[in-house]
């Protein structure tokens, strides 16, 4: 074993690497940042994530262990990235690999918190943002009313999906849509109560943005409810925040 993970595991001190933009989620969320070895490159983009700022400082890697490695982790997270050969080669330098799949449903979000806080040694540090999920859940909407997400080309989410179910915390029932893709001949003829639009990079140009721009998009503007569509990107424990704030919008 290298003299590094043989120091670090003597120390018993916790240094915590994640390869993976959701589980820098778990990581700059729920560990003391002393803890905290390296986050993914993304994590410091304030494009991409709501938690760029609490990355500052914090050394980051490519999603791969070996460019990890610098920041002398002995507790990798992951979801999935790497395969085999990451867990493999973690054991062989004396790391513990915690892997999470990507999450399906709100109560995933929940066992993950917990499984990853617990990973840290620092449950409690997970326990006021699952009451804030306890608290959505509690006062759960008991009608739903018609909506679809709407990101960029016209992409929305599956009514089962995870992004559905957050959706309908908030009081919203995704449709279900062809392709899982809103089409402006929808749009133009059976739009849904509420249009809620990811704003995710909605200050650069591509293709996609292009779409939201058209006419029949924009003549929705009064059914259409703006949400922060780095938080649906992994769906995670960012989105409580989220949901707490389209609940209070009017619909």
């Amino acid at each position: 074993m290298p003299a590094f993970a043989l120091a670090w595991a003597a120390s018993g001190a916790i240094r915590a690497a994640s390869l993976n933009l959701c589980t820098d989620e778990y990581l700059l969320l729920l560990a003391p940042r002393e803890e905290i070895a390296s986050v993914s490159y993304l994590s410091g983009e304030p494009a991409e994530t709501l938690l760029w700022r609490r990355a500052s400082g914090i050394h980051r890697n490519r999603g791969t262990l070996e460019s990890a490695l610098p920041a002398r982790p002995n507790l990798i997270l992951t979801m999935g990235g790497g395969g085999k050969a990451t867990a493999v080669l973690a054991a062989r330098l004396g790391m513990r690999v915690v892997d999470v799949p990507y999450p399906t449903s709100v109560e995933d979000v929940r066992a993950q918190a917990i499984r990853v806080a617990r990973a840290l040694g620092v449950p409690d540090r997970a326990r006021p943002l699952l009451a804030a999920l306890d608290r959505l859940e509690a006062a759960r909407p008991a009608k739903l009313v018609d909506a679809a997400f709407l990101s960029g080309r016209g992409d929305s989410v599956a009514p089962d999906s995870l992004g559905a179910r957050w959706l309908a915390l908030a009081g919203y029932r995704q449709r279900a849509l062809s392709n899982g893709r809103i089409s402006l001949e929808l749009l133009a003829t059976d739009p849904p109560k509420w249009l809620i639009r990811s704003a995710y990079r909605g200050g650069q140009w591509s293709r996609g943005q292009a779409w939201l721009d058209h006419p029949l998009v924009r003549r929705l503007s009064a059914r259409t409810l703006s949400t922060d569509g780095r938080a649906w990107t992994c769906g995670g424990l960012p989105m409580i925040a989220e949901i707490e704030r389209l609940r209070r919008l009017p619909h």
